[in-house]
């Protein structure tokens, strides 16, 4: 039996990022890790976003959430120094503001081709936008992207403009909304246990351990307690 593990995120969330990394610790610690079934599922933080916005991430983000830029640079603060400890440093002056919504389909159009790692497709994603500074809206990235882990460019400029994979990922956005998801990232184990947020890799682990043990009871160990000699009971064949 399987552990069935969504991870609802997006490719312009940096916590998505860190709460990747750490949900990824606690699974290579985990004894039955071979036994959990990881699904990504696609968020959008804003779908208003232009494909690129023209301006720096901290312009962006003092304009939607109303900050000056000296809490803006404080919260980018904050957030750096917990990406560094996952190993993750934050490029923020090169960051690409830019709509997500092609970089999802390219996650569903990995997650429908076989033998294709979407976690590595994922973080690939999420390292051209954070780290490398490349616009995950750009159909030319998204094609390196793609073509690094045995997509071709013909598949993933189909993706683009395929309504089938379009509605994957609106159904995606649709099941979050009805289950209550207003951030990202958002973890939900064997639909029963959700986690919101990048959450320390311990508590990941905890949540593992204790959803493995509910679908897999341990078997009763009984201690036989017995006098000397065999004491009279009745078995198939009959009674002593």
């Amino acid at each position: 039996m399987t552990l069935r593990v969504d991870i609802w995120s997006d490719i312009a969330c940096p916590w998505c990022f860190i709460g990747k990394r750490r949900f990824e610790a606690a699974l290579a610690g985990f004894a039955h890790r071979d036994d959990v079934r990881v699904t990504w599922r696609s968020y959008q933080l804003d779908p208003s976003l232009p494909e690129r916005y023209e301006g720096s991430e901290q312009e962006y983000l003092a304009s939607v959430k109303g900050m000056s830029s000296e809490q803006v640079g404080q919260m980018l603060g904050t957030v750096s120094e917990q990406a560094r400890t996952v190993g993750l440093e934050y490029d923020w002056d090169r960051l690409v503001p830019a709509n997500s919504l092609r970089a999802h389909l390219l996650l569903h159009l990995a997650a429908g081709t076989g033998g294709v790692d979407v976690g590595a497709v994922k973080d690939d994603l999420l390292s051209a936008h954070f780290l490398r500074g490349e616009a995950i809206s750009d159909p030319e990235v998204l094609v390196a992207v793609g073509g690094r882990h045995g997509l071709s460019e013909e598949a993933v400029r189909t993706a683009m403009e395929d309504d089938r994979l379009h509605a994957e990922v609106l159904g995606d956005f649709n099941t979050a909304r009805s289950i209550g998801v207003t951030g990202v990232p958002f973890f939900v184990l064997e639909d029963k246990y959700a986690i919101s947020g990048a959450q320390p890799t311990e508590l990941f682990a905890q949540a593992l351990q204790k959803v493995w043990e509910e679908a897999h009871p341990a078997p009763r160990n009984f201690i036989t307690l017995d006098s000397d000699g065999d004491a009279p009971a009745c078995g198939p064949e009959g009674c002593d």
